[in-house]
Protein backbone atom coordinates (compact mmCIF):
# COMPACT_ATOMS: atom_id res chain seq x y z
CA UNK A 1 0.00 0.00 0.00
CA UNK A 2 0.71 3.53 -0.84
CA UNK A 3 1.07 5.88 2.25
CA UNK A 4 3.16 8.90 2.90
CA UNK A 5 3.43 9.73 6.73
CA UNK A 6 4.91 12.76 8.02
CA UNK A 7 6.22 13.54 11.53
CA UNK A 8 7.31 16.64 13.63
CA UNK A 9 8.63 15.81 17.20
CA UNK A 10 9.00 18.69 19.66
CA UNK A 11 10.77 17.60 22.98
CA UNK A 12 11.29 19.63 26.35
CA UNK A 13 11.65 18.58 29.83
CA UNK A 14 8.93 16.61 30.80
CA UNK A 15 6.94 16.37 27.55
CA UNK A 16 7.01 15.93 24.20
CA UNK A 17 4.69 16.90 21.74
CA UNK A 18 3.84 14.65 18.10
CA UNK A 19 2.08 15.76 14.95
CA UNK A 20 1.46 13.45 12.35
CA UNK A 21 0.20 13.60 8.81
CA UNK A 22 -0.82 10.74 7.05
CA UNK A 23 -2.29 10.55 3.58
CA UNK A 24 -2.68 7.49 1.75
CA UNK A 25 -0.64 7.98 -2.13
CA UNK A 26 -2.02 5.14 -4.30
CA UNK A 27 -5.42 3.94 -4.88
CA UNK A 28 -6.08 0.81 -2.74
CA UNK A 29 -9.36 -0.38 -1.41
CA UNK A 30 -10.46 1.80 1.04
CA UNK A 31 -9.88 -1.30 3.89
CA UNK A 32 -6.42 -1.88 3.08
CA UNK A 33 -5.25 1.73 3.38
CA UNK A 34 -7.54 2.47 6.83
CA UNK A 35 -5.54 -0.16 7.85
CA UNK A 36 -2.03 1.17 6.46
CA UNK A 37 -2.95 4.23 7.89
CA UNK A 38 -3.94 3.78 11.38
CA UNK A 39 -1.65 0.88 11.69
CA UNK A 40 1.03 3.51 11.18
CA UNK A 41 -0.27 5.86 14.02
CA UNK A 42 -0.51 3.09 16.15
CA UNK A 43 3.07 1.97 15.99
CA UNK A 44 4.66 5.34 16.13
CA UNK A 45 2.44 6.30 19.33
CA UNK A 46 3.43 3.12 20.65
CA UNK A 47 7.39 3.81 19.71
CA UNK A 48 6.94 6.84 21.37
CA UNK A 49 4.89 6.60 24.27
CA UNK A 50 2.63 8.95 23.39
CA UNK A 51 -1.17 9.75 23.50
CA UNK A 52 -3.55 11.30 21.06
CA UNK A 53 -4.75 15.07 22.06
CA UNK A 54 -6.43 15.05 18.58
CA UNK A 55 -7.19 13.78 15.89
CA UNK A 56 -9.00 14.31 12.83
CA UNK A 57 -10.04 12.29 10.27
CA UNK A 58 -10.83 13.90 6.10
CA UNK A 59 -12.71 11.94 3.80
CA UNK A 60 -15.87 11.72 1.67
CA UNK A 61 -19.04 10.44 3.85
CA UNK A 62 -19.27 7.73 2.09
CA UNK A 63 -15.97 6.41 3.31
CA UNK A 64 -16.47 7.39 7.25
CA UNK A 65 -18.17 4.32 8.47
CA UNK A 66 -15.55 1.72 7.42
CA UNK A 67 -12.32 4.43 8.40
CA UNK A 68 -14.30 3.80 11.86
CA UNK A 69 -14.79 0.27 11.99
CA UNK A 70 -11.40 -0.03 11.04
CA UNK A 71 -9.67 2.77 13.70
CA UNK A 72 -11.65 0.99 16.56
CA UNK A 73 -10.22 -2.40 15.30
CA UNK A 74 -6.54 -1.19 14.79
CA UNK A 75 -5.97 1.20 17.85
CA UNK A 76 -7.11 -1.24 20.24
CA UNK A 77 -6.57 0.21 23.70
CA UNK A 78 -4.96 3.02 21.99
CA UNK A 79 -8.71 4.80 21.98
CA UNK A 80 -9.40 5.89 25.13
CA UNK A 81 -13.11 6.78 24.05
CA UNK A 82 -12.72 10.56 22.29
CA UNK A 83 -13.61 10.19 19.05
CA UNK A 84 -11.95 12.07 16.16
CA UNK A 85 -13.21 14.69 14.35
CA UNK A 86 -14.84 13.04 11.23
CA UNK A 87 -15.16 15.62 9.06
CA UNK A 88 -16.57 15.36 5.09
CA UNK A 89 -14.70 16.17 2.16
CA UNK A 90 -15.31 16.03 -1.79
CA UNK A 91 -13.34 13.03 -3.54
CA UNK A 92 -10.01 14.34 -4.86
CA UNK A 93 -7.91 12.16 -6.95
CA UNK A 94 -8.42 8.91 -5.27
CA UNK A 95 -12.11 8.97 -4.38
CA UNK A 96 -12.62 7.03 -1.04
CA UNK A 97 -9.41 7.60 0.32
CA UNK A 98 -9.15 9.98 3.54
CA UNK A 99 -6.23 11.76 5.49
CA UNK A 100 -5.58 11.43 9.19
CA UNK A 101 -3.55 14.33 11.00
CA UNK A 102 -3.01 13.63 14.74
CA UNK A 103 -1.36 15.75 18.11
CA UNK A 104 -0.35 13.31 20.48
CA UNK A 105 1.42 14.15 24.23
CA UNK A 106 4.04 12.20 25.86
CA UNK A 107 4.77 12.67 29.23
CA UNK A 108 4.75 11.11 32.67
CA UNK A 109 0.81 11.12 33.40
CA UNK A 110 -1.89 10.45 31.32
CA UNK A 111 -4.34 12.68 29.81
CA UNK A 112 -7.57 12.85 31.09
CA UNK A 113 -10.97 12.47 29.31
CA UNK A 114 -13.20 15.92 29.07
CA UNK A 115 -16.89 15.81 29.62
CA UNK A 116 -18.31 18.07 26.95
CA UNK A 117 -22.95 18.27 26.78
CA UNK A 118 -22.27 15.12 28.63
CA UNK A 119 -20.08 13.34 25.65
CA UNK A 120 -16.52 12.34 25.98
CA UNK A 121 -15.11 15.05 23.70
CA UNK A 122 -11.85 16.25 24.65
CA UNK A 123 -8.80 15.62 26.77
CA UNK A 124 -6.62 17.57 29.71
CA UNK A 125 -2.89 17.45 29.85
CA UNK A 126 -1.42 18.51 32.75
CA UNK A 127 2.33 19.19 32.94
CA UNK A 128 4.80 20.98 35.36
CA UNK A 129 3.89 24.33 34.42
CA UNK A 130 1.03 23.73 31.80
CA UNK A 131 -2.60 22.49 31.59
CA UNK A 132 -3.62 22.01 28.25
CA UNK A 133 -6.95 21.39 26.85
CA UNK A 134 -8.74 19.61 23.39
CA UNK A 135 -12.30 19.46 22.44
CA UNK A 136 -12.63 17.41 19.39
CA UNK A 137 -15.44 16.62 16.83
CA UNK A 138 -18.63 19.29 19.39
CA UNK A 139 -21.46 19.64 17.36
CA UNK A 140 -25.17 19.65 18.76
CA UNK A 141 -27.16 18.65 15.52
CA UNK A 142 -30.69 18.27 17.95
CA UNK A 143 -30.59 22.56 18.07
CA UNK A 144 -33.23 23.80 15.52
CA UNK A 145 -31.12 25.39 12.39
CA UNK A 146 -27.79 25.78 12.25
CA UNK A 147 -27.64 29.20 13.56
CA UNK A 148 -29.19 26.88 16.93
CA UNK A 149 -26.52 24.95 16.27
CA UNK A 150 -23.30 27.18 16.23
CA UNK A 151 -24.66 28.96 19.14
CA UNK A 152 -25.31 25.70 21.18
CA UNK A 153 -21.77 24.53 20.07
CA UNK A 154 -20.26 27.55 21.75
CA UNK A 155 -22.12 27.27 25.09
CA UNK A 156 -21.55 23.72 25.45
CA UNK A 157 -17.84 24.80 24.97
CA UNK A 158 -18.18 27.29 27.32
CA UNK A 159 -19.49 25.27 29.67
CA UNK A 160 -16.57 22.25 29.85
CA UNK A 161 -13.70 25.09 30.03
CA UNK A 162 -15.64 26.52 32.93
CA UNK A 163 -15.05 23.19 34.78
CA UNK A 164 -11.33 23.76 34.59
CA UNK A 165 -11.37 27.08 35.62
CA UNK A 166 -11.12 28.48 31.87
CA UNK A 167 -13.21 30.19 29.60
CA UNK A 168 -12.93 31.68 25.62
CA UNK A 169 -10.03 33.83 26.74
CA UNK A 170 -7.94 30.85 27.94
CA UNK A 171 -8.62 29.16 24.23
CA UNK A 172 -5.95 30.28 21.47
CA UNK A 173 -7.25 28.52 18.55
CA UNK A 174 -10.58 27.07 17.11
CA UNK A 175 -11.46 25.26 14.42
CA UNK A 176 -15.23 25.85 12.72
CA UNK A 177 -16.14 23.38 10.59
CA UNK A 178 -18.96 24.29 8.16
CA UNK A 179 -21.02 22.02 6.29
CA UNK A 180 -22.74 23.96 3.12
CA UNK A 181 -20.38 27.01 4.06
CA UNK A 182 -21.18 29.37 1.21
CA UNK A 183 -24.93 29.26 2.17
CA UNK A 184 -24.83 30.58 5.60
CA UNK A 185 -20.82 31.92 6.92
CA UNK A 186 -22.20 35.71 7.21
CA UNK A 187 -25.12 34.08 9.51
CA UNK A 188 -22.11 31.79 11.35
CA UNK A 189 -20.26 34.82 12.07
CA UNK A 190 -23.07 37.04 13.12
CA UNK A 191 -23.90 33.92 15.95
CA UNK A 192 -20.14 33.79 16.75
CA UNK A 193 -19.55 37.94 16.64
CA UNK A 194 -22.62 38.39 18.91
CA UNK A 195 -21.24 35.47 21.17
CA UNK A 196 -17.63 36.95 21.48
CA UNK A 197 -19.27 40.17 22.52
CA UNK A 198 -21.38 39.12 24.78
CA UNK A 199 -18.53 37.10 26.41
CA UNK A 200 -16.06 39.99 26.58
CA UNK A 201 -13.72 38.72 23.96
CA UNK A 202 -15.15 41.73 21.78
CA UNK A 203 -15.15 44.80 23.76
CA UNK A 204 -17.03 47.90 23.87
CA UNK A 205 -13.47 49.80 23.35
CA UNK A 206 -12.26 48.23 20.11
CA UNK A 207 -10.17 45.69 22.09
CA UNK A 208 -10.39 42.01 20.93
CA UNK A 209 -9.04 38.94 22.50
CA UNK A 210 -10.37 36.64 19.61
CA UNK A 211 -8.62 33.47 19.40
CA UNK A 212 -7.10 31.74 15.68
CA UNK A 213 -9.34 30.08 13.71
CA UNK A 214 -9.93 28.16 10.65
CA UNK A 215 -13.69 28.29 9.31
CA UNK A 216 -13.83 25.74 6.33
CA UNK A 217 -16.55 23.62 3.87
CA UNK A 218 -15.72 20.64 5.87
CA UNK A 219 -19.55 19.25 7.25
CA UNK A 220 -19.14 17.53 10.21
CA UNK A 221 -20.44 13.32 9.40
CA UNK A 222 -23.33 13.56 11.65
CA UNK A 223 -25.26 15.92 9.42
CA UNK A 224 -24.74 18.64 11.99
CA UNK A 225 -24.52 22.39 10.25
CA UNK A 226 -21.52 22.23 12.15
CA UNK A 227 -18.83 21.62 14.51
CA UNK A 228 -15.80 22.33 16.86
CA UNK A 229 -12.39 22.02 17.53
CA UNK A 230 -10.49 23.87 19.83
CA UNK A 231 -7.10 23.86 22.04
CA UNK A 232 -6.82 25.52 25.34
CA UNK A 233 -4.93 26.80 27.77
CA UNK A 234 -6.25 26.67 31.54
CA UNK A 235 -2.40 27.39 33.20
CA UNK A 236 -0.12 29.70 32.80
CA UNK A 237 -3.42 31.75 32.87
CA UNK A 238 -2.94 34.91 30.80
CA UNK A 239 -0.63 33.56 28.78
CA UNK A 240 -2.09 33.68 24.99
CA UNK A 241 -0.77 36.37 22.50
CA UNK A 242 -2.58 37.15 19.61
CA UNK A 243 -1.48 38.70 16.32
CA UNK A 244 -4.90 40.87 15.08
CA UNK A 245 -3.56 41.80 11.53
CA UNK A 246 -0.63 40.03 10.04
CA UNK A 247 1.86 40.42 6.81
CA UNK A 248 0.03 42.82 4.51
CA UNK A 249 -3.63 41.31 6.13
CA UNK A 250 -5.27 43.83 8.30
CA UNK A 251 -7.69 42.33 11.10
CA UNK A 252 -10.31 39.95 9.87
CA UNK A 253 -13.05 41.51 12.45
CA UNK A 254 -12.99 44.68 10.36
CA UNK A 255 -15.02 42.58 7.45
CA UNK A 256 -16.66 40.97 9.71
CA UNK A 257 -15.06 37.27 10.93
CA UNK A 258 -13.87 37.19 15.00
CA UNK A 259 -10.55 35.88 14.46
CA UNK A 260 -7.20 36.68 14.78
CA UNK A 261 -4.37 35.96 11.86
CA UNK A 262 -2.20 34.20 14.82
CA UNK A 263 -2.33 33.33 18.45
CA UNK A 264 1.03 31.79 20.17
CA UNK A 265 0.46 29.92 23.63
CA UNK A 266 2.88 27.70 26.00
CA UNK A 267 1.66 23.77 25.60
CA UNK A 268 2.89 21.05 26.98
CA UNK A 269 6.38 20.72 25.55
CA UNK A 270 6.92 23.93 24.39
CA UNK A 271 5.58 27.45 22.35
CA UNK A 272 2.90 26.94 19.62
CA UNK A 273 1.98 29.20 17.02
CA UNK A 274 -1.46 28.86 15.12
CA UNK A 275 -2.07 30.80 11.69
CA UNK A 276 -5.80 31.01 11.19
CA UNK A 277 -6.67 29.80 7.62
CA UNK A 278 -5.47 32.47 5.47
CA UNK A 279 -6.26 33.06 1.21
CA UNK A 280 -5.71 35.38 -1.24
CA UNK A 281 -7.16 38.26 0.61
CA UNK A 282 -5.90 41.93 0.24
CA UNK A 283 -5.41 44.59 2.98
CA UNK A 284 -9.31 45.91 2.81
CA UNK A 285 -10.62 42.39 2.73
CA UNK A 286 -11.16 41.77 -1.00
CA UNK A 287 -9.96 38.60 -2.68
CA UNK A 288 -7.58 39.15 -5.15
CA UNK A 289 -6.19 36.53 -8.40
CA UNK A 290 -10.05 35.78 -8.61
CA UNK A 291 -10.37 32.70 -10.88
CA UNK A 292 -6.57 32.18 -11.13
CA UNK A 293 -5.65 29.21 -9.18
CA UNK A 294 -1.81 29.22 -9.07
CA UNK A 295 -2.22 32.92 -8.51
CA UNK A 296 -4.76 32.60 -5.35
CA UNK A 297 -2.11 29.63 -3.90
CA UNK A 298 0.96 31.80 -4.31
CA UNK A 299 -0.57 34.64 -2.47
CA UNK A 300 -2.01 32.12 0.24
CA UNK A 301 1.67 31.33 1.25
CA UNK A 302 3.11 34.44 1.12
CA UNK A 303 0.26 35.57 3.56
CA UNK A 304 1.29 32.78 5.58
CA UNK A 305 4.79 32.92 5.62
CA UNK A 306 4.57 36.54 6.77
CA UNK A 307 2.49 35.97 9.93
CA UNK A 308 4.43 32.99 10.47
CA UNK A 309 7.51 35.76 10.68
CA UNK A 310 5.11 38.27 12.36
CA UNK A 311 5.38 35.24 15.34
CA UNK A 312 9.41 34.52 15.06
CA UNK A 313 8.84 31.52 13.71
CA UNK A 314 9.77 30.32 9.82
CA UNK A 315 9.42 27.04 7.73
CA UNK A 316 11.05 24.75 9.57
CA UNK A 317 9.14 25.27 12.81
CA UNK A 318 5.76 24.04 10.54
CA UNK A 319 4.76 20.83 12.29
CA UNK A 320 1.51 20.78 10.98
CA UNK A 321 -0.36 22.22 7.61
CA UNK A 322 -3.80 21.49 5.83
CA UNK A 323 -3.98 23.00 2.24
CA UNK A 324 -8.06 23.25 1.15
CA UNK A 325 -8.26 23.57 -2.25
CA UNK A 326 -11.61 24.03 -4.24
CA UNK A 327 -11.46 21.44 -6.36
CA UNK A 328 -9.43 19.08 -8.06
CA UNK A 329 -8.10 20.84 -10.42
CA UNK A 330 -7.28 23.46 -7.89
CA UNK A 331 -5.31 20.67 -6.13
CA UNK A 332 -2.96 19.63 -9.35
CA UNK A 333 -2.18 23.62 -9.36
CA UNK A 334 -0.94 23.62 -5.93
CA UNK A 335 1.52 20.02 -6.66
CA UNK A 336 3.69 22.41 -7.79
CA UNK A 337 3.69 24.77 -5.21
CA UNK A 338 3.55 22.37 -2.23
CA UNK A 339 6.66 20.67 -3.72
CA UNK A 340 8.80 24.51 -3.09
CA UNK A 341 8.26 23.97 1.16
CA UNK A 342 9.20 20.76 3.42
CA UNK A 343 5.73 21.25 5.64
CA UNK A 344 4.08 18.30 6.32
CA UNK A 345 1.15 18.66 4.35
CA UNK A 346 -2.35 17.62 4.35
CA UNK A 347 -4.81 18.05 1.54
CA UNK A 348 -8.44 17.89 0.60
CA UNK A 349 -11.30 19.07 -1.48
CA UNK A 350 -13.49 21.03 -0.57
CA UNK A 351 -15.72 24.93 -0.47
CA UNK A 352 -13.74 27.67 0.88
CA UNK A 353 -15.45 31.13 2.98
CA UNK A 354 -16.16 32.54 -0.24
CA UNK A 355 -17.49 31.95 -3.63
CA UNK A 356 -14.28 33.10 -5.46
CA UNK A 357 -11.89 31.80 -2.86
CA UNK A 358 -10.10 28.78 -4.43
CA UNK A 359 -7.59 28.29 -1.99
CA UNK A 360 -6.71 28.20 2.19
CA UNK A 361 -4.11 27.14 4.15
CA UNK A 362 -3.79 26.82 7.65
CA UNK A 363 -0.57 25.76 9.14
CA UNK A 364 0.35 24.87 13.19
CA UNK A 365 4.24 25.93 14.34
CA UNK A 366 6.20 25.28 17.56
CA UNK A 367 9.58 25.73 18.74
CA UNK A 368 10.60 24.03 21.93
CA UNK A 369 10.89 24.83 25.18
CA UNK A 370 14.48 27.08 25.97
Amino acid sequence: MAIDVQTRQVESTGAAELFISAVPTGADDLTVTARGLFAAIRDLLNTRSARIVQEWIIAPAASMAELSRVRAGVYGDLDDGVPPSLLCCRPGRMPSAAAVAVHAVAHDGRAQVLQVAGQPRGRIVRTTGCTYAAVSGLSMPSAPGREAQARAMLTEAEKALGTLGGDFLSVPRTWMWLGDILAWYDAFNSVRNSFFTERGIIRPDGSAFMPASTGIGLGPADGAGCSMDLVAVIDPAGAIQRLSAGGRQHCAYEYGSAFSRASRAPTPAGTTVYVSGTASIDESGATTHIGDAPGQIETTIENVRAVLRDMNTGDDDVVQAIAYCKTPDVERAFDEFRRRLDWPWITCICDICRHDLLFEIEATAMVKRP
